[in-house]
């Protein structure tokens, strides 16, 4: 075994906790040229596409790599801000937040990172910053609120691939998910609640999550029952009765039958019916991005209207939200329990009691 060299230690140097976000990934930049490694990095990963490799081999690199990068390109520059990817401008911005939210808690030495499962900046590359910044304890936060082992699961995979060239490992804490974390699901609440009272109210709420294939949900993947979980529960928040929401699933890719009920087929189908407005909130993703700025935003509008739909309305994820961040400060703070050497008491019992108010068990 070949390890990294460690960063450079002094007798006496304050240890620290570590707390390192986790999204899936965008390219540098939206061009074809950028593009193309990173879906060879995504798409070849075996947990996103769960194919015999030889020939998922022959398919992405004769076929996919050739001609998707220039068709994504073109959506991710339509999506694109002047600061960079959305995605990744976000991420960075909880990150930022999070800390200061943190920092109001806490007294106990820490350092907030952000990373992409592909792309960057890299899951090593944030470690390893942990790490030259004496992170001895490293809580790990895929910011996908729905586990699926499609998105989590690679998280999981490419820190522990990491720390195998580590000779002086960290202390590792993961969050597994939280689809049905009290905060989350005020928090997603309020956001929408706020859009209706600028907009007013549809006529049917349509929650849209990322799509995972069937077979995934057969062979035990619980993602699609947690998407499920988190939509009744907001829709019990919002005081929806059955008939005013739906869910359904987004972003299917190849010919394998996917989880349904699809979210193209429902925005045509409720079109069709002449529905007055539609409103759809994609409550699986923290923040925008092209699956929700350009397949939601704008390829939902026109599936939607084409069919013959009235309004419709994108209602936008919670990105940097403050109540957002109120709710990943209490879900961070809950799975830092006994890492915090130094925590504020006071503050803990109000960060305790804030979480019952949003309905938490003592």
């Amino acid at each position: 075994m070949t390890y990294l060299p460690e960063p450079s230690y002094k007798h006496g140097t304050e240890e620290k906790t570590g707390i390192l976000l986790v999204n899936l990934g965008t390219p540098d930049a939206p061009t074809a040229k950028a593009v193309r490694p990173y879906l060879k990095q995504f798409l070849g990963d075996s947990r996103v596409v769960e194919i015999p490799r030889a020939v998922w081999w022959l398919i992405l690199n004769g076929i996919i790599l050739n001609t998707r990068p220039k068709k994504s390109a073109e959506k991710y520059a339509s999506i694109w801000l002047k600061t960079g990817s959305p995605l990744r401008v976000y991420t960075e911005k909880q990150a930022i937040l999070l800390k200061g939210f943190l920092g109001e808690r806490t007294r106990s030495p820490f350092v907030v990172d952000f990373a992409m499962t592909y792309g960057n900046p890299s899951i090593p590359d944030a470690l390893n910053r942990l790490k030259e910044q004496n992170c001895q304890r490293i809580l790990i936060v895929p910011m996908f609120p729905q586990y699926a082992a499609s998105a989590t699961g690679p998280v999981y995979d490419q820190v522990f691939t990491a720390m195998q060239q580590m000779r002086n490992l960290p202390a590792i804490r993961t969050v597994k998910h939280f689809h049905d974390h009290a905060g989350y699901i005020k928090a997603l609440a309020a956001n929408i609640h706020d859009y209706w009272v600028r907009h007013g109210r549809p006529e049917k709420l349509v929650m849209s999550f990322h799509g995972v294939p069937k077979y995934t949900q057969d062979k035990g993947d619980p993602y699609p029952c947690e998407c499920h979980k988190t939509g009744r529960l907001l829709a019990e928040e919002l005081g929806l009765a059955s008939e005013q929401y739906t869910v359904s699933f987004q972003s299917r890719f190849g010919r394998a039958e996917w989880v349904k009920p699809y979210t193209t087929a429902t925005l045509k189908e409720l079109g069709k019916q002449k529905t007055r407005r539609v409103d759809v909130v994609c409550p699986g993703f923290i923040s925008d991005c092209l699956e929700t700025l350009e397949e939601i935003a704008m390829e939902g509008r026109e599936d939607f209207q084409h069919a013959g739909g009235g309004e419709y309305h994108y209602i936008p994820c919670m990105n940097d939200n403050d109540q957002w961040i109120h709710a990943l400060t209490d879900l961070v703070m809950d799975n830092l329990q006994g890492w915090l050497t130094d925590t504020d008491g006071a503050e803990l019992e109000q960060g305790r009691l804030r979480a019952l108010s949003m309905g938490a068990k003592q």
